[in-house]
């Protein structure tokens, strides 16, 4: 049987194209059939809300300027100018829902594992890490290029710190996926409780360096709050994982973490921003104070209680493809966004200051203009990532790489590091 289509009858009008729309539709269905029925849609839901959570705050809440004699860009904040800005760091700032999602994730699968804890933890870190090195070490080879280009020296440090800042959090999420065995065997014994001296311990440093000895205290002090702060959220979603997380308990941590919150904003006098501002002395986030477990207990529990419910809005097919296809390029969103941003910002360098993109980020107008620039910003990390998806998804033949090309790509991934730290 042919089955090539018959001839149209003469003067037969021609069948329509599928419109954008309908094609859309049509693959969004498809990959709405091929989830398996198991798959715990909130949970993506979340991870993917989380996750872009993050590229929108650095492109919202990350300017620059221009050196009007060399040219080269500099970082700049828009929180230095508009504190009325800082409440959008609270809703911006969603490595609390990262964390607790990662923790509950990992459960599942440690117990699904076919191999032993070794095995597992080196399946993990391999997937986490191999992004990071590839967006590292492309961008080793980038610098010299962009250098023999005429490329400022001082845009390509200030392009670097960008690259590296967001990849602190996978270094850390790293370690604390190391822990998860001793994480499950700590919600077994004490359930939800086992995250208390997790938040007592993070208020305990925060009492010696913001207190009443804080002048007498060393400056690594902070560094102790490092593990516990992201450990905290990660813990309860281990708790969650393990079916010991009730919805009382999440409405206690919601409350508890607003409660929490408006009283050391209010009472202890905790800076308004979730992220850094340049020129103030204390920043909530790196490492994490009090204020950042505070906001993660409230979304944790917010999540925990919207967990049905997002569910069911993500049983449409039509909104669960985006979160597929976001779960997908995880790795590789959260380490070539930066790189998008730069890809506008330092062509616009040379044109001057521009609204909105390389012009300092002091008046209203640059807020407007910025969320114009977001949508190209968008565009060109999905031109990225259809190239950088490979480290985060590679062929077998770049699986079974040579040690020879897996050190040369460490090599170049240690040199860009120390560039953007300032240590070459």
């Amino acid at each position: 049987m042919s089955l090539t289509a018959p001839p149209a009858r003469p003067g037969a009008p021609l069948p329509a194209a599928k419109a954008p729309s309908s094609k859309l539709a049509t693959l969004a269905a498809r990959i709405d059939a091929r989830t398996p029925a198991h798959r715990d849609r909130a949970i993506d839901g979340l991870r993917a809300l989380a996750l872009l959570a993050v590229p929108t705050g650095h492109w919202l809440l990350g300017g620059f300027t221009v050196d009007a004699t060399a040219g080269s860009l500099h970082n700049a904040s828009p929180l230095s100018s508009f504190a009325a800005l800082a409440p959008a760091s609270w809703i911006l700032q969603m490595l609390g829902i990262f964390f607790l999602v990662g923790g509950y994730a990992s459960v599942l699968s440690f117990h699904k594992r076919k191999g032993s804890t070794t095995k597992w933890l080196k399946g993990r870190l391999v997937r986490l890490g191999r992004p990071v090195l590839g967006v590292t070490a492309v961008w080793a080879l980038l610098v010299p290029v962009l250098y023999g280009l005429g490329v400022p020296e001082a845009t390509l440090r200030t392009g670097a710190k960008l690259v590296v800042q967001p990849l602190w959090f996978v270094a850390v999420y790293a370690v604390i996926t190391a822990l998860t065995p001793l994480c499950i065997r700590a919600a077994r014994r004490m359930g939800a409780w086992s995250a208390a001296p997790l938040i007592g311990s993070v208020a305990v440093v925060d009492f010696l360096r913001y207190g009443p000895f804080a002048d007498s205290m060393p400056s690594w002090l902070s560094l102790l709050n490092l593990l516990p702060g992201w450990l905290f959220a990660y813990q309860l979603g281990v708790v969650w994982g393990e079916k010991r997380l009730t919805r009382r308990t999440a409405s206690l941590l919601l409350i508890g973490g607003t409660v929490l919150f408006a009283a050391l904003l209010a009472h202890f006098h905790y800076p308004a921003s979730m992220v850094g501002v340049p020129g103030h002395d204390r920043t909530n986030s790196h490492p994490p104070s009090l204020l950042v477990l505070a906001l993660a207990a409230a979304q944790s529990g917010a999540a925990i209680l919207l967990r049905d419910r997002i569910a069911r809005f993500l049983a449409r097919p039509a909104f669960w493809a985006p979160v597929v296809v976001i779960n997908l390029s995880a790795m590789t969103i959260l380490c070539w966004h930066q790189t998008a941003m730069l890809a506008a910002a330092v062509p616009g360098s040379y044109l001057g200051t521009i609204p909105g993109l390389t012009a300092a980020p002091d008046t209203l107008g640059w807020i407007a203009a910025r969320l114009a620039w977001m949508p190209l910003f968008a565009v060109l990390l999905a031109v990225i990532a259809k190239y950088a998806r490979v480290f985060e998804s590679p062929g077998k033949g770049a699986r079974n790489a040579t040690k020879a090309r897996k050190a040369i790509a460490g090599l170049l991934a240690a040199s860009f590091t120390a560039f953007a730290l300032g240590l070459a």
